[in-house]
Order: structure tokens, then sequence, then C-alpha cells
């Protein structure tokens, strides 16, 4: 049985792909890389650890020692736990944190993928076995859209483009064409309760992929999580890139936005 080795962040992601790589007959090595992941992940993994991202070396010869070559990153690791995991980082940590010429996310990211090939661990697609988690265009509820808030889906789409251009993040939340927020170090969630918070009920969210997304990392989610923040600020739409967002605990999110008359529509963004 091939093993498939994953290094785990915060949210259901992680779950959903451990079982969906099992389904499809893979034995599965897990190591949690922050604290909060999800309870089920240790139960649903085949090989689990919890080793904290700044012990860089522990996580990559850990894996291989597991016999793991091919690895996915799949969880929310955000840079706020990124640093203050890395407060007390190892030295193969240290040496990786000097060469950066920025802290951006996709520079940090690839620079760990680089590491890790250096020991012969290639990190693959986080779609791999999640592409049913990520809807075509349409409408996911039963309300639908407001002409005006078309207007604002089309306008923070362009919007939540030009910041993940600048590798900024991937979420904007807007009302009557004005920028509420833009997400950037706090998280999505986040984003979303301080853009709702200002719009003052009404706010439109829309999340979407960088123009140049690295399928390996960052991939653009939402969930359960990301409604009830809707909820606790007054947003009232969301917006997903189709084809290149995931959405996971579909069955709930959508239960949850018919409670609250939310609409969640998933849309074509040209770049």
């Amino acid at each position: 049985m091939e093993k498939v080795g994953l290094f785990a962040g915060v949210g259901r992601l992680p779950v959903e792909f451990v079982r969906a790589a099992k389904t499809s007959g893979h034995e599965t090595v897990v190591i949690a890389l922050v604290p909060g992941t999800d309870p089920e992940l240790a139960e649903a993994a085949d090989v689990y650890y919890e080793i904290n991202v700044a012990k860089l070396d522990k996580v990559i010869k850990t894996m291989r020692r597991a016999g793991v070559t091919k690895v996915t990153m799949i969880g929310k690791v955000t840079k706020e736990l990124l640093f203050k995991g890395l407060s007390f980082p190892d030295f193969r940590a240290m040496k990786l944190l000097a060469t950066l010429h920025n802290r951006k996310d996709d520079t940090i990211m690839l620079a760990i993928v680089e590491e890790l090939a250096k020991d012969g661990l290639e990190v693959a697609d986080q779609t791999e076995y999640l592409k049913a988690l990520m809807p075509s265009c349409g409408v996911l509820t039963r309300r639908q859209p407001s002409e005006a808030e078309w207007q604002d889906i089309r306008f923070g789409a362009a919007t939540a483009k030009a910041m993940g251009k600048l590798d900024i993040g991937q979420t904007v939340v807007v009302k009557r064409q004005a920028v509420m927020a833009v997400e950037a170090i706090e998280g999505t969630d986040a984003c979303i309760r301080r853009g709702g918070t200002l719009a003052q009920g009404d706010g439109v969210v829309v999340k979407v992929a960088k123009p140049k997304q690295d399928w390996r990392f960052d991939m653009p989610t939402v969930g359960k999580a990301t409604v009830e923040a809707m909820v606790a600020s007054g947003c009232t739409v969301l917006a997903m890139e189709a084809d290149k967002t995931l959405f996971v605990e579909q069955e709930e999110v959508l239960a949850l936005a018919a409670k609250h008359k939310l609409c969640i529509c998933a849309v074509n963004v040209s770049v």
C-alpha cells in the first residue's frame, strides 16, 4: 500500500484529505504542525504525530523515516501561527528563514517546498484527492444574489484578484462597491468579521484563487467557520471562485445559510 504524507494545519480539510486518500487505497502518515488541529484527524490517520512547525528538521526526518516520499500540505497555518511557532526554531528552520528575501506566503511556502525536496519529499497538488469539493459555477443556495449584490461580487472578485497578485490575501469584504476589508495576516474569518462589522450589515464576501495560484499550497477554502463569521458580522453573500475553491462541510454550511437567509455561489472570475 502506497504511503501518502500530510503536513496538517487547522480546519476540517485535513480530515477530508485523509479520508479521501484512504478511500483511494493509500496509507496516511500525518504530522500536525500547529496546535488546534481537528480532533478527528488523529483518529482518521493511520500514523499520526504532533510536531511544531519550528522543528523543521524533526518534521522532515520523521516523515522520511515513515517511508513517505510524497506529501501534501493542507490546513490553515496562518502567518500569526507560523511566526508564533517559529519563536524558537531549530537550526534548519533558522537557516531557511535567513534565506527569505521577504515573508510573503508564497515566498515562505516555496522555500519550504525546496527544503523538503532536499530530503526526497515531493509536495503534491492539494486537490489530488479533493476535486469533488470544488464547486462549478452556480448559485448553491435557494437565495439568489440581487443585482446590487452581483455588482459587488464582480467588484470584489477583481479586487481580490489584485490582492492575490500582490500575495496579500484571497478574500475581500465589500459593500456597494466599496472595500470594507482585505484579508492579510489575520486570516479569512477575522477579515470577514472585521469587514462585516464595518459594513454594518449586507457585506459581500468574495474569495478567489491567486492569479498564479500554486496548487500545492494555500488553496482558497471555505467552510462552516467562514459562514459562522458571516453570520456573526452581518455579511449576507459569499462568492467563491468556481472550480478553484475547496468547499468543506457543505451540508452543514448550506443548512446554516438557509437558516440565516444567506446566499452562497461559485462564480467564474476573469484574471
